[in-house]
């Protein structure tokens, strides 16, 4: 597959140019922690990263909180032979705890650490993006955010942003050092961002790149009650409530309107729900989840995809 060309925007006031969807790495971060995906075999995470590079895709979307490190590191092998090196964004805050699970920590010495660790597994010299992943706890903010200020000062990384914040939040951090960036979760089946935080960042010229575009898998087109049940145990989503009864039927019945729509432009049912996420005039960037090649091409659609007044009529129907 030769390099495409996809739709690229500047990421709010940074300078990077960034392609409307980007590779996101939280699943290929394996199955062994709270929140992971099921097991990932890690050739099957370089062999999509490179395909979806070789597809046009210009930046990657990981977490060091992501297998406690894994992600990253299969991010840095899959990047090590690579010429024309995508930006590379990651974030800071999460940390293992016991029985890996996740502890929070915005402390400026731990978020230090934290970013030293991120560049060796990764192999750059500076992270192109670095981004608080929660704001907790929130009496630590402002030294979090101080942190990160201090190290695009020192040029360990570049921009800096942040992830799941509210407006309330955002305004605390943007009195210590602007915010670059955020990134929201932001999909048909979680729409909560759309009346505050999209509107709050447009206004303030911060980016926005939206993580779960297509509902962490649910509105890709593929996910049944079958395979749903067929999950791992360690698959963080088996036990959510949006991929169980009452929710569940609501969400495929959505689907069911996404696949309408994706016959009508040829095209996917991931790349529809995600193409709905970037008409939003605040949203820069989609990330979007890739565990193996074949699922890139499907999706790369979502880049140049334009929704029209009845594609939209019928995804806001209601049966």
């Amino acid at each position: 597959m030769t390099t495409t060309l996809l739709n690229t925007t500047e990421l709010g006031r940074t300078g990077m140019q960034i392609t409307r969807i980007g590779f996101g790495a939280w699943a290929i971060g394996g199955g062994d922690w709270e929140f992971g995906w099921g097991p990932q075999d890690d050739d099957q995470s370089i062999a999509a990263i490179h395909r979806a590079l070789d597809g046009g895709i210009n930046w990657i979307d990981t977490a060091a909180a992501y297998g406690f490190g894994h992600s990253e590191e299969v991010v840095g092998r899959a990047l090590a032979g690579v010429d024309e090196r995508p930006y590379v964004f990651t974030k800071a805050s999460l940390l293992e705890g016991p029985g890996r699970t996740v502890v929070h920590s915005l402390k400026r010495d731990s978020v230090l650490r934290e970013a030293e660790a991120s560049l060796r597994r990764l192999g750059v010299d500076a992270i192109d993006l670095y981004q608080i992943h929660w704001p907790n706890p929130e009496s630590e903010i402002e030294e979090g955010w101080a942190a990160l200020a201090e190290l695009k000062e020192q040029g360990l990384v570049r921009h800096i942003g942040v992830s799941n914040f509210d407006v309330s939040q955002l305004e605390l951090a943007q009195q210590i050092a602007p915010v670059e960036s955020l990134q929201p979760q932001y999909s048909l089946i979680e729409r909560g961002v759309e009346n505050d935080v999209l509107p709050y960042a447009e206004a303030v010229g911060a980016g926005v790149i939206v993580y779960s575009p297509m509902g962490s898998g649910l509105l890709s087109g593929a996910m049944t009650p079958e395979r749903i049940n067929d999950l791992a145990d360690s698959d963080w989503r088996k036990k959510d409530p949006r991929f169980n009864e009452p929710q569940l039927s609501e969400h495929l019945s959505l689907v069911e309107r996404l696949r309408e729509i994706a016959e009508r432009h040829h095209t996917s049912v991931g790349a529809v729900a995600i193409a709905w996420t970037l008409r939003n005039p605040a949203v820069n960037g989609a990330i979007v989840g890739m565990r193996r090649p074949d699922q890139v091409d499907p999706l790369l659609a979502a880049a140049s995809l334009e929704l029209d007044g009845d594609d939209l009529a019928l995804i806001e129907a209601r049966p």
